[in-house]
This record gives structure tokens, C-alpha cells and sequence, in this order.
């Protein structure tokens, strides 16, 4: 039986390329996301859902079980947000952007995953449950308060979820891409100049991160080869996350 493989965000471009990825393997692919329907000629099963809902998270999930026979052995948990403009610092972010953020980037995130942890120990299966994190979960910047905060929750809940899961037959990791030159950094580089440029230049690898990168680094995570790999933060940001102080003292 091929594997079943569960992405939310899955309309949005690391989610579509991730869901390439495995649909690639022959794996069979459901998403959701918050737009009524897919467009036309969307190739995967998919479900309107908005994660921060408990009944919503629930419904996908029932959708998936009625379609395919079973719940996904692999849930990739991607769904995210930035503030409305895309930046905000500690007191600037307002409370709708600060609940927002952490409304969908953390508490969904523990929805989806707990769901799917869930259905998997009911269905007596083994699997895998991977988050799409962010550098800045472990690295935090300025002017992002409530996306950092959000994404240093999802680090330490994959961590929990790891330890707690790992008995039971289920591994928890994390990829924590830098700069993506897509998604959500890809709309601020869009209206902001020539952002990507700069950025680009602060990046000791000078390269923004690509959705191929994010899409391979997830199929390695869950390779079933690696048994031994859960509770990792695969951190993918070109050595961003590196840099401390003034790198050029000449």
C-alpha cells in the first residue's frame, strides 16, 4: 500500500513542493488549506480547513480516512503566517497579529500534529510527523516578535512530541529553512525592492533558499531507512544562522 502523505499550507509554494516531492516516491498525497477549493487540475486530494480550529482539523482528517481507508502515516505540518505587514517588533505587533501568528504557526501546528499522532496510534500504525519551522525558532531576529515566538514553540514541541512519540513508533523532526525565496519571505521580498538582493548578500552562503531545497531536506527527515532520526532540527539557511556580531573587522 503506498504511503499517505498529509500537508497543510499545501496550496502554497513549499507546500506544493513538498507535495511533489512525494508524489514523485509514488506516495499518494492529501492537502488542506483555507481556500474553498483547489484550482482547476490540482492533482492531490484536497480539503478547505483552517488548522487553528480543533472541529476543522478533525473534519480534514475525517475527509482523508473516507477517502483513502486509512489516516496518513507521514503528517507535514506547514501551514504558517507573518504579521499583516509582513514585520513587527515586541511593541509594535498588534494583539490580532500576535494571535494570529500564534494562533495558526503554533497552537495549529500542535493541532495537526496531535491529530495525526492520534489517528496513527488508533489505526495501530507507525509514521512520521514533520514541521516546517523556521532558523529564527532557535535564532531569533528583530521585528519579527510574534513569528519568532511562534516558531521557537514549534522547536520545543518537536522536541516534546519526539520524545513522547518515539516509543510508540512515530518519529518527530523539524526543517528550519532560512531566507526561502518563495512562501512567505518570497511576498515580503515582492514588495519590498531589492530586499531579495540584500538579503542575499547577508547570507554567508550568498543563495536564497530554494522550495526544491525544503522539499528533498523533507523527503531525507522521513526516509523510513532512518529509524533513529527523530527529535532533529535540520537547519537550512545558507550559515544565516551563524553569524554573531560584525563578521568583516578589517
Amino acid at each position: 500500500m503506498k504511503p499517505l502523505v498529509a500537508i497543510t499550507g499545501g496550496l502554497g509554494d513549499i507546500g506544493r513542493a513538498i507535495g511533489e516531492a512525494y508524489a514523485a516516491k509514488g506516495d499518494q498525497v492529501a492537502v488542506c488549506d483555507l481556500a474553498d477549493s483547489a484550482p482547476d487540475g490540482f492533482p492531490w486530494h484536497y480539503f478547505p480547513a483552517d488548522i487553528q480550529g480543533e472541529e476543522s482539523v478533525r473534519a480534514w482528517f475525517d475527509a482523508m480516512e473516507k477517502e483513502f481507508g486509512r489516516p496518513p502515516s507521514l503528517v507535514v505540518v506547514n501551514a504558517g503566517v507573518h504579521c499583516t505587514k509582513g514585520h513587527g517588533g515586541c511593541l509594535e505587533t498588534s494583539f490580532a497579529d500576535w494571535t494570529r501568528s500564534i494562533g495558526v504557526n503554533l497552537t495549529g501546528a500542535w493541532l495537526t500534529a496531535r491529530e495525526g499522532a492520534l489517528r496513527l496510534l488508533a489505526a495501530g500504525g507507525t509514521g512520521d510527523i514533520l514541521f516546517i519551522g523556521s532558523w529564527v525558532g532557535q535564532h531569533p531576529t528583530a521585528n519579527l516578535a510574534a513569528y519568532c515566538a511562534s516558531k521557537a514553540g514549534v522547536h520545543s514541541l518537536v522536541q516534546s512530541m519526539a520524545l513522547e512519540l518515539a516509543p510508540r513508533g512515530i518519529r518527530v523532526n523539524e526543517i528550519a529553512p532560512g531566507y526561502v525565496d518563495a512562501g512567505l519571505s518570497g511576498k515580503i521580498f515582492e514588495e519590498n525592492g531589492d530586499l531579495a538582493v540584500r538579503v542575499r548578500q547577508a547570507v554567508p552562503c550568498r543563495k536564497l533558499v530554494t522550495v526544491a531545497e525544503v522539499a528533498r531536506a523533507a523527503v531525507f527527515l522521513t526516509d523510513p531507512s532512518n529509524p533513529n532520526l527523530t527529535g532533529t532540527t535540520l537547519i537550512l539557511d545558507g550559515g544565516i544562522s551563524l553569524m554573531r556580531g560584525p563578521q568583516d573587522l578589517k
